[in-house]
């Protein structure tokens, strides 16, 4: 017998959280490895039907599904990680461009690129370790990939994965990571310190 009920209390970085039944009863856990397959990942607040079921943890909810998509998150809020993952191609395009026209060295639109996608990489293990229950990945660790050039990948990884795009205290955090990063990139392109850099780069990563 199917039940219904309200996500109360939803733990992103942990996926798991509680359902408050719609009749009279104790709280239930859930774990994201109960969604029904297709199913959007939790963010708290969704209206949605459950199996009930009991283990060690007491109540547990199995083969959860949201009650008709329209009680999920608001649209905007659903689509608000689509100009993230914008910004994040076009700078990888605008360093592209800037060492095709030999603005840059080459090695800076590459080190933009592979720490990309080393950083959309460490968000999917991050995002398959939280579903299956496993160690995740520390967010200061993806903060940090994001701060060293790597925030692009994120914002994509946003996007696609759909992972940390609805937890504000994890955006506010990497949008610092970004505006610092863009910061420094922009002190490196328009300083003559920075150019100074960028010409003792060149020289030093030049092929042979």
């Amino acid at each position: 017998m199917r039940r219904q009920g309200r996500i109360t209390q939803w733990n992103d970085d942990k996926g798991f959280g509680f359902i408050t039944p719609s009749a009279a009863g104790a709280r239930v856990f859930v774990h994201v490895s109960a969604m029904r397959r297709g199913q959007p990942r939790p963010a708290g607040g969704e209206l949605v039907t459950f199996e009930l079921a009991s283990n060690a943890r007491g109540p547990t909810a199995l083969d959860v599904a949201h009650v008709m998509l329209a009680s999920a998150p608001p649209a905007a809020t659903r689509g608000s990680g689509t100009w993230p993952a914008m910004i994040g191609a076009c700078f990888l395009l605008l360093t592209a461009v800037l060492a095709f026209v030999h603005h840059l060295p080459p090695v800076v639109p590459l080190a933009y690129a592979l720490l990309s996608l080393v950083t959309f990489v460490a968000y999917g293990l991050d995002k398959s370790a939280a579903r299956a229950g496993r160690w995740r990945t520390p967010e200061r660790t993806l903060h940090l990939l994001a701060l060293t050039g790597g925030w692009p990948g994120a914002a994509i990884a946003h996007r696609v994965l759909r992972h940390k795009s609805s937890k504000r205290a994890f955006r506010n955090v990497f949008w610092t990571c970004v505006v610092l990063n863009a910061a420094a990139f922009g002190w490196l392109c328009l300083s003559a310190g920075g150019r100074q850099w960028l010409a003792v780069l060149e020289v030093l990563t030049r092929w042979r």
